[in-house]
């Protein structure tokens, strides 16, 4: 008798979305999320809102969702005249278009509806939260610098965060300050990201920071990006008086920043992913661990 190949399983369009919208990648953003609003907290000296932290998380991980679903459909086209990215979801059929709207949708929905049990401010603010989402697919057809387009978007999340512990915009400085700390850390390593797509971005005409200054000087200024970005760091723990368990969390951020621009060179974009995903992963898991033992033990 002859044998039968077995045919591989299709994954359902729920894990197959999931997949579209990398939701693993949650975890960049959303530990600064948590800090920020762990900090308000503590200066509010009202105990834990696990109700609250709880709505933050879907907040946050529903924008997410929608961003990126939004990203990888405006992004289609794009992603099919890119070796790299022509295994998408959307580019082979594995998620219809029908699907990632529908998707789409309904993250944007629950982002709205966990906002709107937060506060009646979350509520307010959140259509203003999701326009960066939304222009940032559109950025890199206008503009050498999208991810610092990227950057605005994520900044958002520290800020949200802490608005919705307390209600109102009175003594938010430090959000805002791990805001912008945030966001240029997403944007400087989105930075890195670009220089795989050089030529075939100058090709299609796809703009970038990388593909208008050479790889190069996009190294460069992500280098610059980081280093301010560890200088918000270090001013946000100053400002929100952290002691020194921050401070070892910081020193071990050094390490992993240190370690991805001297792995990535521009002769050797081979280790790429390893920055994008192992360093700057450790990043967020490490500083807010470390916030968190200061905040609790200290």
């Amino acid at each position: 008798m002859t044998a039968i190949a077995a045919v591989p399983e299709k994954p359902g369009k729920v894990k197959a979305f999931l997949r579209l919208v990398a939701i693993e990648h949650s975890v960049f953003a959303l530990p600064f999320a948590y800090l920020s609003a762990l900090v308000a907290l503590d200066r509010l000296d009202t105990g834990i809102h696990w109700v609250d932290l709880l709505l933050v998380t879907v907040a946050m991980v529903s924008g997410r969702t929608f961003a990126m679903a939004a990203n990888r459909i405006l992004d289609r086209k794009i992603d099919a005249l890119n070796p790299r990215t022509q295994n998408r979801e959307l580019v082979t059929g594995a998620v219809s278009l029908r699907t990632a709207w529908t998707g789409a949708a309904v993250s944007l929905v629950v982002l709205f509806v966990a906002a709107g049990l937060l506060n009646p401010l979350c509520l307010l603010l959140s259509p203003l939260a999701v326009i960066p989402l939304v222009i940032y697919p559109y950025a890199k057809r206008f503009t050498n610098f999208p991810h610092y387009v990227l950057a605005l978007a994520q900044a958002v999340a520290p800020v949200g965060a802490w608005l919705a512990m307390t209600g109102t915009f009175d003594g938010s400085g430090p959000a805002w300050l791990l805001g912008v700390a945030v966001g240029l850390w997403i944007g400087g390593f989105d930075i890195i990201y670009a220089c795989q797509d050089v030529e075939i971005d100058r090709k299609i005409g796809v703009h970038s920071t990388p593909a208008r200054f050479g790889v190069r000087t996009a190294l460069h200024i992500s280098t610059v990006t980081h280093v301010l970005t560890f200088a918000l760091f270090v001013w946000f723990g100053q400002m929100v008086g952290l002691g020194w368990l921050w401070w070892i969390g910081l020193a071990l951020t050094a390490v992993a920043f240190a370690y991805q621009h001297i792995v990535v060179t521009p002769n050797d974009l081979s280790k790429v992913n390893r920055a994008f995903f192992t360093a700057n992963g450790f990043v967020g898991i490490a500083l807010f661990l470390f916030a968190l033992l200061d905040l609790i033990l200290l």
